[in-house]
């Protein structure tokens, strides 16, 4: 069916967003389509908006603060010479949301089934070893490598830990109150809350 061009152009980009494939797009498209105009203009406006926000220039998570780094950088209560990587966003906000880690992070990006590190992560943690080197003396107290409990994650884990053992007094992994295959994301508070006390 021969659609109007600015639907094409929506589903074609909707269709790139993670878990939304055409058929998914297509229905969200006719559902903006159905939407008051406000709500179209709102949307849009809220998206276009997202190009204020920066990534912070020590763990590369987002912000809109006037400096160059995160609330949780820049708050001095937070213990820097303890650093969490973890691959996502969602997987940060999910270990802050348990209000049981006083420590900062590096987010290094999704890892690839490839079980190689992309030039992107291979860049963060080198960005990371400056850090502890300038800031912490050359070696933090602990690094937690807080990855998903999948064969991907340990792998990905184990290339880490090689990486920043010497520059660490302590490399622990998230305890295993997650389950295996699952992902950190969809942990409920209390079992992640759990997974980071526990941990070895």
């Amino acid at each position: 069916m021969n659609l109007p061009e600015p639907i094409k152009k929506v589903i074609e980009q909707l269709s790139e967003l993670p878990s939304i494939g055409p058929r998914q797009a297509t229905r969200l498209a006719f559902y903006l389509i159905n939407q008051k105009k406000t709500s179209i203009h709102s949307l849009a406006t809220n998206i276009n908006n997202l190009q204020k926000i920066k990534l912070c220039h020590r763990c590369f998570f987002i912000h809109q603060n006037a400096g160059e780094l995160c609330d949780i950088c820049g708050d001095s209560s937070r213990r820097k010479d303890i650093v969490a990587i973890v691959e996502k966003e969602t997987d940060l906000i999910s270990i802050e949301n348990t209000r049981k880690f006083i420590g900062t992070y590096l987010i290094i990006g999704p890892v690839a089934r490839t079980g190689m590190l992309s030039d992107t992560q291979k860049i963060r943690i080198e960005h990371l070893k400056i850090i502890i080197q300038k800031e912490l003396k050359g070696q933090a107290e602990e690094i937690i490598l807080a990855f998903n409990p999948t064969g991907n994650g340990d792998f990905n884990a184990s290339l880490i830990n090689q990486e920043l053992k010497p520059l660490a007094k302590k490399i622990s992994r998230l305890g295993r109150g997650l389950p295996t295959g699952g992902e950190i994301e969809f942990a409920d508070e209390e079992t992640l809350g759990e997974a980071l006390l526990r941990r070895n």
